[in-house]
């Protein structure tokens, strides 16, 4: 293999934080750089593909025209007045610490990052970042989550010469609420997610479809196993993305619907992941990004990310 796969992280992420014991806490992306570097230097013909990874840093781009253009100057102020004065609580769950906007912001630059690197080299590439986002609404931050960095994403997409269409595919096991709303107005923006229903936070029914019918919720019951998904993809997700007609997906990347994971009900498997990949190739080849959303139970949360990367590296390789 000769080829790079870069996943754009920075340390600094540790420095959101949440207090003891709460689950989106920066052991989760530590779990998941130490797996993937034990992969790339374990030597095993096995791990090959982790040695085409690319630890890349996001960059110092200003993305605070990109975050207004999803998010109300209100609230995002509001985050900044929050983080200056110490920190404090959005909601029950949702924390704000001193360092909290700063790398909410970083965040989403490692997102805007991976779009930039998916188009131009026309390869995929994933966004390990914390916070997550998918929860965030357009003045509000909730479940986790401060930012919108999917819909911030598509919403950038859309700027780049040659994009003019994007969809978001959303494997985590809660609704993106956030994500629905800041993209379902644009008929060149596309929505579709895979979640446990009933579950948090209570959206997400079929019955929502969006604007301009660009939405495709596909609610699962508590137990799905990978078999559910497979079903649930070739019936009706398949068919929506491929009539959609996209140039870019964004994968919303959570990993909380590992039958592991404390915070839900489903069934998969870690490497359920490679087939989820394997099925976004087949629709949108390498024009893949990937971020991370939720994922709770380190083992898992690992073992799934380094399957997407594995997946994705692999199909690059086969492709080249």
């Amino acid at each position: 293999m000769n080829y790079r796969f870069p996943v754009f992280y920075s340390s600094l992420f540790a420095g959101h934080d949440t207090g003891l014991g709460h689950p989106e806490n920066a052991g989760r992306l530590s779990a998941v750089v130490d797996h993937l570097k034990n992969c790339q230097n374990s030597g095993l013909q096995a791990d090959e593909w982790a040695t085409q990874i690319a630890w890349i840093e996001p960059s110092a781009r200003s993305v605070l025209p990109h975050v207004c253009r999803v998010h109300d100057p209100g609230y995002v102020n509001q985050l900044d007045a929050i983080a200056q004065r110490g920190g404090g609580h959005i909601d029950s769950d949702t924390v704000v610490s001193p360092q909290s906007y700063d790398l909410a912001l970083l965040a989403v630059a490692a997102w805007l990052d991976g779009v930039d690197w998916v188009w131009q080299q026309k390869s995929p590439a994933f966004a390990l970042v914390r916070p997550p986002g998918h929860h965030a609404e357009r003045d509000r931050g909730m479940g986790f989550c401060l930012l919108s960095n999917a819909a911030i994403a598509a919403h950038y997409a859309l700027t780049c010469p040659g994009i003019s269409r994007v969809a978001i595919l959303d494997w985590d096991v809660h609704h993106g609420n956030g994500t629905q709303a800041l993209v379902e107005a644009n008929a060149n923006l596309a929505y579709c997610s895979f979640h446990q229903s009933p579950a948090y936070p209570g959206t997400g029914a079929a019955s929502e479809t969006g604007q301009h019918q660009n939405v495709l919720n596909l609610p699962l019951p508590p137990g799905a196993q990978l078999a559910d998904y497979q079903q649930r993809w070739a019936d009706q997700a398949r068919p929506f993305l491929a009539d959609f007609g996209a140039d870019l997906m964004i994968v919303s990347a959570g990993y909380d619907a590992t039958q592991a994971d404390p915070l839900a009900s489903l069934s998969l498997q870690p490497d359920d992941y490679r087939w989820f990949t394997h099925a976004c190739w087949e629709l949108m080849g390498p024009r893949i990004l990937f971020g991370l959303e939720g994922g709770y139970d380190f083992s898992a949360l690992a073992c799934s990310v380094a399957a997407t990367i594995r997946c994705a590296i692999e199909n690059c390789a086969v492709s080249s």
